[in-house]
């Protein structure tokens, strides 16, 4: 379908006039074809135009007012909408970059299945939605190297309603069936497993997910508890803030007492040689209590929340295991304050990060499972004044997990107040709809390709639908995402129709 033909403009601002009759919509993809390749091109403003001065087209807007109905003589010819493109790929025998204008005066059309035969379905795909042009969805499915993009981090930034749980649902239903990739997943919601709704307990293949929560753990799932002795001084860094003389005084206590070093601030033991004021005793010890749910009464200790003295010696290490044989491990984090979400998933990040460490070392990380950290808000520990008291084992990931095969999946509302060095290690950024123009900036200041054209689109996207710009895409794509309920249905779907031909399939006869 014939949507208009090219004016004027630059290589950066190409302007398009729009046939009469047709709509062009913001981040519409659009097509000319120039001999044997075609250039794809993408709306990213649209304008108003006319023949006749704004003078007296004010004068005829007042005669309709006015006087009544007022027409203008070729009003099709003669008024009309510019839509301003910028020029994406060029498509022959191999998509390749756009260095050249199409042909001035070329007839533009809307672009068609056929012409995205060049976008090929990876060996290890992670499955997004359908392409989509404007808010047209189109019959064609985007997938990403799922290998690659865990590992070397995304960045899912959206306001509040545009769809964030939606999109990770979908993301992990998928990842269920593959076996390229282990996620820990830090639910503060209660959402993705689905204890009285639809979640990943109802995916066929729900031995691949291990989920662990606090209290009253239905079937097949697991009891929330950690030993105290797993807890190392390192793993408070971003989840309580801890002055100097604090943070030295975790350090002295763990040096001296190893494992039993909770216990041994507890009892106030002493250090020889080593000395810390009153106050800071006392705000240390305070803390412990109040974040651990611990008690010490008459050289007793009891456990309220989900650490102990007693269970939970093995719960790190077999969440670890189930990482590395590519499972999706959910901990139910809903019953918690935001700071033992953030000390459990310390916990667990140090501990895999640790080991893949050491099978690097040892040459054997080419045969483990990308591991992925789902973190939501995720300022909360790669914040500006977060990562101003120190560092943490989430920068630590940010900055050089990609080298050991362990990423993150950061999700926020509000993308400026993180670094823009760690934004710029996130190499896959998946934009729903960003309202403030603060935070759009950010991510197009960071993003892989140039979206700096893409402000007023990234304001306009519905909820569902997103702008993907990696580095793995050869141009920013826009995806229609789908409603986690319809996904699942589909893929029930799709999972029966290839049983039934299995069935059906019965061999040859000789």
């Amino acid at each position: 379908m014939l949507k208009g033909q090219i004016v004027s403009g630059d290589f950066g601002k190409i302007a398009m006039r729009v046939k009469s009759g047709e709509q062009v919509e913001l981040g519409e993809l659009l097509v000319v074809e120039d001999s044997s390749e075609k250039v794809l091109l993408q709306v990213y403003d649209l304008l108003y135009g006319s023949q006749i001065s704004i003078q007296n087209l004010e004068m005829v807007a007042g005669l309709n007012l006015e006087e009544g109905d007022f027409s203008l003589m070729d009003e099709a010819l003669r008024n009309y909408q510019l839509a301003l493109l910028k020029s994406v790929l060029t498509i022959g025998t191999a998509s390749k970059t756009s260095k050249r204008l199409p042909p001035f005066f070329a007839k533009v059309r809307e672009i068609k299945k056929e012409d995205l035969l060049f976008i090929t379905t990876p060996q290890q795909p992670l499955y997004l939605g359908k392409l989509r042009s404007g808010s047209k969805e189109m019959d064609f499915d985007i997938f990403l190297p799922g290998k690659e993009v865990l590992s070397h981090h995304v960045l899912i930034p959206a306001s509040t309603g545009k769809g964030k749980s939606n999109l990770l649902s979908c993301m992990l239903w998928d990842l269920v069936s593959r076996d390229f990739a282990g996620l820990l997943v830090l639910d503060p919601h209660d959402e993705y497993y689905g204890r009285t709704s639809l979640g990943l307990k109802d995916h066929p293949r729900k031995q691949n997910v291990c989920y662990y929560t606090p209290s009253h753990p239905p079937v097949g799932a697991r009891t929330l508890k950690i030993h105290l002795t797993k807890l190392k001084p390192e793993h408070f860094q971003g989840a309580i803030p801890l002055t100097d003389p604090q943070r030295q005084c975790f350090h002295a206590y763990y040096r001296k007492f190893k494992e039993q070093w909770i216990r041994s601030i507890l009892e106030e033991r002493r250090i020889e040689g080593v000395s810390f004021h009153e106050d800071t005793m006392a705000v240390v010890k305070r803390k412990l209590i109040s974040l651990l749910g611990l008690e010490l009464e008459q050289g007793k200790l009891h456990c309220q929340g989900i650490f102990d003295e007693v269970a939970g010696e093995n719960t790190i290490t077999e969440i670890c295991r189930e990482l590395e044989r590519g499972k999706i491990v959910i901990i139910d984090t809903s019953y918690f304050s935001g700071a033992i979400e953030i000390l459990v998933g310390s916990l667990i990040a140090t501990e895999i990060f640790d080991k893949y460490k050491w099978y690097k070392k040892e040459g054997l990380l080419d045969d483990k499972p990308v591991v992925s950290v789902i973190l939501e808000e995720a300022p909360r520990v790669l914040g500006t004044k977060v990562l101003e008291q120190g560092s943490n084992i989430f920068e630590s990931l940010a900055r050089e997990g990609r080298k050991f095969k362990v990423g993150l999946i950061a999700i926020t509302q509000l993308p400026s107040e993180i670094p823009k060095s760690i934004l710029a290690n996130m190499n896959t950024k998946i934009i729903l709809g960003l309202e403030m123009n603060t935070e759009r900036q950010a991510v197009i200041d960071s993003s892989p390709q140039d979206l700096s054209q893409d402000s007023r689109t990234i304001a306009a996207l519905d909820r569902g639908e997103a702008l993907v710009s990696s580095t793995f895409t050869r141009f920013a794509v826009p995806v229609k995402i789908p409603l986690f309920k319809e996904f699942v249905k589909k893929d029930r779907e799709e999972n029966k129709e290839e049983k039934a031909v299995k069935v059906e399939f019965r061999g040859v006869g000789v």
